[in-house]
């Protein structure tokens, strides 16, 4: 692109946030590239939400809704009527956080959130089932459909929906949205939790859409790569019926099974082109759900990935074997916030561009840190190659009223793995980070490892490191790895001992100020460096350290913190607006495939 094309699009992309920021009381603190176009987007997101069950038809929902919210909102929490919308309303821009600039409301922290919109259904649903979707809310959902409750949900990571059909009516409607969320800590919240660091988020944050279907019909999948066997496990739930399912390559058959919905199926994969870091080949998979006459009532599109993943040992060390292979896995912390969206992404095509740009720094690793992401960001994973560690978003004061806040926990960390279980890309789940909100370790991640085996566990990454506020609960023994976080290391790490491989969950986190990119308070970082140079340097001298415990200690990952800014720490590879690269990333590229390298070589000896 030459300069003049350069400035072209700059002064385009002023112009448009000048635009939004007319509209709007607010200024951004820290525009991004994606900001304007977000701010002024009719429909935000508008790609079909969730690729892993996929229908033809939808009705998109993001946008403008009527919002009541501030210290004078009325209680939203388990409320059996909605509230009078009548009179004057803010307006907030959804699936943004209120808290966040992009929604147009941006205070400080909302308990009590009241949406409304109004919808008509096409015509060609006529005689179908809808489905109302939200694929995040936080904390506790009320959904009223022309003023009737059409269903409740608590938590805030998870999708849900409900079948609105019997309260719908012909021509307009009107969808109400009550969420409460305390952000009092006795939840799973994360880093936008009251010990975590950042700006608060509350209410809707992810996509809310519609969907048609038939009087029965597909309402969840289950799938399962066993490489063992040379085949797929899929059960496909639903009220009634059979399914048929076929995976394909192309369009060519694979292979094709039938049985009864909501049944254990097993579709053979025959000399199965494995999915990996180099070569993510994705499978396509078509479910079909027919009634007892043949006639078909639902169906939908998925794909697969077949990988496996398991410890096994490479001369005498215990490793994580990626498709029965040595794999060091070199990742980035990925905290997932925006200066313009907190928690939720401008656009999609921001939310790809992180994962763009880890792949060309030659990572082929993610901690997805504290929070979850929409699933067309682990569609992306999943076509680009990216290994994700996949943690669960912390709560804060788990020792109070332990009966509930702890039946909360786990209710919702069942409920995430649930949700996520198709991507192939995650091959770790991580339930517990340096002990916040940590108890019972050692038998949650008994647990979790027993719900899904097909996946390695981290039960505490960083279980070295302590919140003050609590006792330190030190190695639960248990679980795949033993971990431990080091800054600014990585000399100290963990080793493998005879049951569980080494990690080094967290290490790095050198900062370097970029004047202009950074967000208004005070920044810090675990060490800096005053420039590009030295920052590469010093990031090159920590690899080649990670090399040396790869080679000769056992060490099989390394999570480098982190992927950007974020609010006041400023030590991420990217600044906090994507805008500034702050290391060669040539040179990062370099060292770490050189790394990788060094480690395929490692493990092609005979793992036993």
């Amino acid at each position: 692109m030459n300069l003049k094309s350069t400035f072209k699009n700059c002064l385009f992309l002023t112009l448009a946030l000048l635009l939004s920021v007319a509209l709007r009381a607010q200024v951004a603190k820290l525009p991004t590239k994606w900001t304007a176009p977000a701010a002024t987007a009719k429909i935000p997101f508008p790609d079909y939400p969730r690729p892993q069950l996929q229908r033809k038809n939808w009705l998109n929902l993001n946008g403008n809704w009527e919002y009541k919210g501030g210290k004078n909102a009325p209680s939203a929490l388990e409320r059996t009527q909605a509230i009078d919308f009548t009179g004057k309303n803010e307006k907030i821009l959804v699936p943004y956080c209120p808290e966040s600039f992009l929604s147009g409301i941006e205070r400080k922290q909302e308990i009590n959130m009241w949406y409304k919109r109004t919808f008509e259904v096409p015509a060609d649903w006529k005689g179908k089932k809808v489905i109302a979707h939200f694929d995040g809310v936080d904390h506790n959902a009320t959904i009223f459909v022309n003023g009737k409750l059409a269903g409740r949900h608590s938590g805030a990571y998870d999708a849900f929906g409900f079948d609105i059909t019997t309260f719908l009516k012909a021509g307009s409607n009107i969808l109400v949205v009550a969420a409460y969320d305390p952000n009092d800590g006795k939840a799973p919240s994360g880093k936008n939790g009251p010990r975590g660091d950042y700006t608060f988020s509350s209410g809707i944050w992810q996509s809310v859409w519609l969907e048609p279907v038939g009087s029965t019909y597909i309402e969840q999948i289950r799938i399962t790569p066993d490489v063992t066997n040379n085949r797929l496990i899929l059960t496909a739930k639903a009220a009634n019926g059979q399914i048929e399912a076929t995976a394909l390559e192309g369009n060519k058959t694979v292979s094709q099974v039938t049985g009864a919905a909501g049944s254990q199926l097993f579709l053979p994969i025959n000399q199965p082109k494995l999915w990996s870091p180099g070569d993510p080949f994705l499978y396509d998979l078509k479910i079909v759900l027919k009634d007892k006459n043949g006639k078909i009532t639902d169906e939908v599109m998925s794909y697969f990935g077949m990988r496996d993943i398991k410890l096994g040992k490479v001369n005498g060390v215990v490793r994580p074997l990626l498709n029965g292979k040595f794999e060091m896995q070199v990742g980035l912390l990925d905290q997932g916030y925006w200066p313009d969206g907190i928690l939720t992404a401008p656009t999609e095509e921001a939310l790809k561009s992180d994962l763009e740009f880890t792949k060309n720094a030659g990572f082929n690793l993610i901690r997805k840190h504290m929070k979850t992401e929409s699933k067309r960001f682990y569609y992306w994973a999943d076509k680009m190659e990216i290994l994700v560690w996949q943690d669960m978003p912390a709560m804060w004061y788990q020792n109070e009223d332990t009966l509930k806040n702890r039946s909360v926990f786990r209710k919702e960390l069942k409920a995430v793995m649930d949700d996520l279980h198709n991507s192939p890309s995650i091959v770790s789940w991580v339930p517990f980070n340096e002990n916040w909100g940590a108890f019972d370790v050692k038998e949650i991640t008994a647990w979790v490892k027993k719900y899904d085996p097909s996946r390695l566990v981290n039960g505490n990454s960083g279980f070295n490191n302590n919140p003050g506020y609590q006792k330190p609960l030190g190695d639960p023994g248990n679980g795949d790895f033993v971990d431990t976080h080091i800054y600014i290391g990585p000399n100290g790490a963990s080793k493998p001992d005879e049951r569980r491989a080494a990690s080094l969950g967290e290490y790095g986190g050198i900062g370097l100020f970029v004047r202009g990119h950074m967000w208004p308070v005070e920044n810090n970082a675990y060490g800096y460096e005053p420039t590009v140079n030295a920052l590469t340097d010093r990031y090159v001298l920590l690899m080649q350290q990670v090399e040396q415990l790869m080679l000769y200690k056992g060490l099989s990952t390394a999570v480098y913190t982190q992927t950007t800014d974020v609010e006041h720490e400023i030590n991420g590879l990217l600044t906090y607006d994507r805008e500034v690269e702050k290391m060669d990333i040539k040179r990062v590229r370099e060292i770490n495939r050189a790394i990788i390298e060094s480690g395929r070589t490692l493990g092609s000896a005979e793992n036993k």
